[in-house]
């Protein structure tokens, strides 16, 4: 194993606000230029997931938005102080497999597999008004799609990870886990290998992209517009398996 160097976080500033059908690889190349970083053969861009979903056109307008009388039913049934919109209810509803809980907070099954609060369904860092983001519809291609751009503009190998904000069963407080990866290995499986003592192993796999994605968020600040963060000089071998290898199968799952 090489020994470990120290790792920098890098955030990257100048990032206009995001539009439908913008270049973000451009975009991305441009601030870094302007943030006086130059990409690195090997770095890892983590970018937040709201700045995927502004570029891919995944905003929904509510004023379009018709709520089923499921969708009305569930935002009668949530919490006076924080009561939903039945327009919002009803695009996490679209955007789910299933309702694993419904009170106090609306916890789904989207349809890529995530268990998370209200499908990603987001109203949070939008300027208009009435307009809600999803979550990108494939975030394992759409992370592909930039880093292979990145490279074609840079010359320089670079992995991607998109973040989004989880929470987590046991615990109080939320955490930046990788939604979409590409380049770098979403699990690191230590299983067979040995402890500085030589004890064996046995049931050890790190999460390393959302050990990234959560390392990256300490230079996010959700008050500031800084949706990317370059990470250096972590060694890793270059990957292409999905995020979505992550999530843990249901015959393993303890809470379904």
């Amino acid at each position: 194993m090489s020994k470990p160097r120290p790792i920098q976080l890098l955030p990257i500033f100048h990032i206009p606000e995001i539009r439908p059908g913008d270049d973000l690889p451009r975009i991305l190349v441009a601030a870094a230029k302007k943030s006086k970083i130059a990409f690195r053969q090997n770095d890892i861009l983590v970018l937040a997931q709201k700045i995927i979903s502004k570029s891919e056109n995944r905003l929904i307008d509510l004023t379009t938005i018709t709520p089923s009388q499921r969708a009305i039913d569930l935002a009668a049934a949530s919490d006076t102080d924080r009561r939903k919109d039945p327009r919002v209810v009803e695009v996490i509803l679209r955007q789910s497999r299933r309702i694993v809980r419904d009170h106090p907070v609306l916890i789904v099954e989207t349809h890529h597999g995530f268990v998370c609060a209200n499908a990603g369904v987001d109203q949070s860092n939008i300027p208009r008004e009435n307009i809600v983001s999803l979550l990108p519809q494939n975030p394992d291609a759409s992370a592909k799609k930039i880093a292979q751009a990145l490279r074609k503009l840079t010359r320089k190998k670079i992995a991607v990870i998109i973040s989004d904000t989880f929470g987590r069963p046991w615990r109080l407080g939320l955490t930046n886990i990788a939604i979409g990866s590409y380049g770098v290995p979403p699990l690191r499986d230590l299983r067979g290998t040995h402890d500085q003592h030589g004890k064996p192993l046995h049931a050890t796999i790190i999460a390393t992209a959302d050990e990234l994605a959560s390392a990256a968020s300490l230079a996010m600040p959700k008050s500031a517009a800084t949706p990317a963060v370059l990470i250096r000089n972590f060694i890793y071998q270059p990957s292409t398996a999905p995020a979505t290898t992550i999530i843990r199968p249901p015959n393993l799952d303890l809470f379904r």
